[in-house]
């Protein structure tokens, strides 16, 4: 049988993979695979051991995925990766067509095949969906898993609120692609993925084309900045958003500006933020695969799961 270990956070999705982890066992059985599920230890790397495992699942939200993907970097492992979502938003999964049925993902896994994807790179930290910093960006790292569990994407809003007391602009200094440019920002975005806490904001991202798609929003008055970001959320192309697809960046910045990357604790200014096309192996699902391997042990999920 394959080898693969099922790597789980047993605080994400309000405790329903805990309670599932036998029943997504045996699926990866009936597909040959010998899994071992093992808790998320965040201060223990879960390769160690494991290095010649053939896939390593992974349950829980984008800072689980984040933790698992840098994890595995740090080893110099290029191993297979398998994402259940369990998390709040989900993002990086939902960009790779996950299904939010933790059974159903699992089956996609199982059944799936091998695809690779890009991922970003900053200051050699690794990141699967996005790298952010200014305003509201670091709200995922501020919302407590209590208001997570309780409320779901309504924290990261009430959490955002509270940030938007303190308003202020970044000077940057971007060199992106050889091209250079000063910037007062208030906020800036650099795509892998499609979207941001569940709003899709990379309208023209993907994780196959060796780009990110980056939003820089310039500081103007409060009226004028507020607007443009309602603008461009409705689907309009506000001019102080300065929109870019490129595949490194260099910033700098004189003020010492907190980053977020997949919403947990990001690099340090000055950032060397690189796009490594296809640099993450991805297990996703096979075309038709629920019509050619039925999983009749296991029939839909009642809504619960």
């Amino acid at each position: 049988m394959k080898r693969a270990v099922f790597l789980y956070n047993a605080q994400s999705g309000k405790g329903r993979i805990k309670r599932n982890v036998e029943r997504i066992c045996d699926i990866f059985r009936e597909a040959e695979y010998d899994l071992e599920p093992v808790p998320i230890d965040f201060d223990a790397n879960p390769f160690d051991g494991r290095e010649e495992i053939g896939l390593m699942v992974v349950a829980g939200g984008d800072g689980t995925v984040n933790f698992a993907v840098n994890a595995m970097k740090q080893k110099g492992l290029d191993i297979p990766i398998g994402i259940i979502p369990a998390g709040t938003a989900n993002d990086f999964a939902r960009a790779l067509g996950m299904s939010d049925k933790p059974l159903e993902a699992a089956r996609q896994i199982a059944f799936g095949s091998i695809d690779r994807v890009d991922c970003g790179r900053v200051n050699g930290q690794y990141f699967v969906n996005v790298l952010s910093f200014g305003i509201f960006t670091t709200t995922s790292q501020h919302t407590s898993n209590t208001s997570k569990h309780l409320i779901g994407k309504l924290a990261y809003l009430i959490e955002g609120a509270k940030e938007f007391r303190s308003l202020h602009a970044v000077p940057l200094e971007v060199v992106a692609d050889s091209q250079a440019f000063d910037l007062d920002s208030l906020m800036v975005l650099v795509f892998n993925g499609e979207t941001a806490g569940g709003f899709r904001l990379a309208r023209r991202a993907s994780i196959k084309d060796g780009l990110f798609d980056c939003l820089m929003l310039e500081k103007k008055n409060f009226f004028r900045s507020t607007m443009a970001m309602w603008r461009y959320l409705m689907g309009g192309s506000p001019r102080i958003i300065r929109q870019l697809q490129v595949r490194e960046l260099d910033i700098r910045s004189t003020l010492n500006e907190p980053t977020d990357v997949d919403g947990q604790k990001g690099a340090e200014f000055p950032l060397h933020i690189e796009c490594l096309p296809g640099g993450l192996q991805v297990m996703c699902e096979r075309e038709n695969a629920q019509g050619t391997m039925p999983n009749p042990q296991f029939p839909d999920e009642p809504a619960n799961l």
